[in-house]
């Protein structure tokens, strides 16, 4: 299972832009869409569910549609934030920016933001209903791994950014501009 992962991880490189708008990252790449990623590593979260969790099977048929809407609305959520943010970033950039489209665009992020919490917790309590406390903890604790893993691939992926460090969510690497030249 553990090479599963390694495997959805690193097609996983395309996930964060391919949010941004279709098929394609911000930059023109192609990659794979983001569903088949999606399906990776949802297949390896829910096909380790049963095992780490001690879920009998009667819990496993009942969680699994609580946590595919989780992992939906999630997703969904984060779609929407992405894809209002790098709209913002190119309106700016471009300047052509009006006062109008940026508050729209803000408006959809403070939309999500406040979306985001409640729409969550009614996905995990639904979960959690399902589960006994020691089986929540490990559910939680499985989430944790996957999501660190992905950011592993994807910090991999990308290569660091500035000071070493892999770059941020929303942040794009430095361009060779960006760079301090050597003085001659």
């Amino acid at each position: 299972m553990r090479h599963a992962l390694v495997a959805a991880v690193a097609l996983a490189l395309p996930l964060t832009a391919a949010l941004a708008q279709e098929d394609r990252a911000p930059d023109n790449r192609p990659g794979l869409p983001p569903e088949h990623v999606f399906k990776m590593v949802d297949g390896y979260f829910i096909g380790n569910l049963k095992e780490r969790l001690d879920l009998t099977d009667e819990q496993f048929t009942r969680v699994v549609p609580h946590v595919q809407r989780l992992q939906t609305d999630r997703r969904e959520l984060t779609r929407r934030r992405f894809r209002a943010m790098f709209e913002m970033r190119r309106a700016l950039e471009s300047g052509t920016a009006t006062e109008a489209t940026i508050e729209e665009l803000l408006r959809e992020v403070k939309a999500v933001e406040g979306e985001e919490p409640a729409a969550l917790r009614r996905d995990r309590e639904a979960v959690d209903a399902v589960l006994t406390p020691v089986q929540q903890a490990k559910y939680r604790l499985l989430e944790l791994e996957v999501e660190r893993r992905v950011r592993h691939a994807l910090s991999r992926a990308h290569g660091p950014g500035r000071n070493g460090r892999p770059p941020r969510d929303g942040e794009r690497p430095p361009r060779d501009r960006d760079r301090p030249q050597p003085e001659n």
